[in-house]
């Protein structure tokens, strides 16, 4: 337990030496870690994991909780929709994030590996952004378009075909910028964007996370990629997306997103094991009330409420 627990995506997230000292016990439970320190103060640890998507709100979530409520140590870790889901089931976390539904085998997982249901909680929306280099020319695109540039086999694999002319030294092949398996993201934007039965396409560059897929694009002017809005940087631009070719181009936005406007919106989720008691369950509540909720917008996401 020697240095600072770090994201993949580079946030610190807690010091593992500063847990460590004066440290006597741990005891983790299902409503948080209780850590008995050396003069016999309480504090708790409550374990994250999951999205990447979602590790941004996390932290910050994390970090202001424990401003206001110094007895209570949040731990944020990433790795994807899926490493969260299956870290709640083996019990190594208290609650998962997730930019995905569960899905029916991971219930039942589960009810039999925990003995109670697994709770989902909406805690915010996020617009899925499709990001471009800022230098391509392109104005919108639709999500038939999408759908026939990242599935499999693809239709679409020049930017002339889109009637787009890259600059002069940019080459007009598509480089595509996608997620690992694992990720919400990528369940998400193959169910939603090409559709219930297709498969993403081979040969892809697969980002570790949100924010590794928003700067590979940065750095590679054909390139297109998907993540999640609050990830945008003055190294990308995000392009608006139609329902269908030849409807009204929709800007990512929160207000679109809110309204139901822009067409590729997701709920923020996060799973507990049954209904959140103790220290989990009190986190959670300040997640949905007024602080917390404030945080999802200051970082570009649409709250609740």
């Amino acid at each position: 337990m020697g240095g600072a627990r770090r994201h993949p995506e580079g946030g610190q997230v807690v010091s593992c030496a500063a847990l460590a000292m004066g440290l006597v016990a741990v005891f983790l439970a299902g409503c948080g870690g209780y850590l008995s320190q050396a003069d016999g103060t309480p504090r708790v640890m409550i374990r994250v994991e999951g999205s990447d998507t979602m590790v941004n709100i996390a932290q910050a979530w994390a970090e202001e909780y424990h401003r206001q409520q110094p007895g209570v140590v949040v731990q944020v870790l990433g790795g994807g929709s899926g490493v969260g889901i299956a870290s709640l089931i083996d019990g190594n976390c208290d609650m998962a994030n997730s930019s995905r539904q569960m899905k029916p085998e991971e219930i039942a997982d589960t009810q039999s590996s925990r003995g109670s249901r697994a709770v989902e909680h909406v805690v915010g929306f996020d617009a899925m952004g499709i990001y471009v280099h800022p230098t391509n020319p392109i104005t919108g695109i639709s999500i038939p378009e999408l759908a026939a540039i990242f599935v499999e086999h693809p239709a679409i694999t020049r930017w002339s075909q889109l009637g787009v002319t890259m600059p002069v030294g940019v080459p007009d092949t598509i480089i595509r910028v996608s997620r690992q398996n694992s990720s919400g993201t990528y369940s998400y934007f193959r169910e939603h964007v090409l559709g219930k039965g297709y498969d993403m396409g081979l040969g892809s560059l697969d980002a570790n996370g949100s924010k590794d897929a928003v700067a590979l694009v940065s750095r590679t002017p054909c390139a297109i990629g998907y993540s999640g809005m609050g990830y945008a940087t003055p190294g990308v631009k995000m392009v608006p997306v139609a329902r269908q070719v030849g409807q009204p181009w929709i800007e990512p936005s929160v207000e679109n997103a809110k309204s139901g406007a822009y067409p590729i919106t997701r709920p923020l989720l996060i799973y507990t094991v049954g209904d959140p008691v103790g220290a989990v369950g009190a986190y959670m509540q300040w997640i949905m009330a007024e602080d917390g909720q404030e945080i999802v917008r200051q970082l570009g996401y649409v709250p609740v409420k």
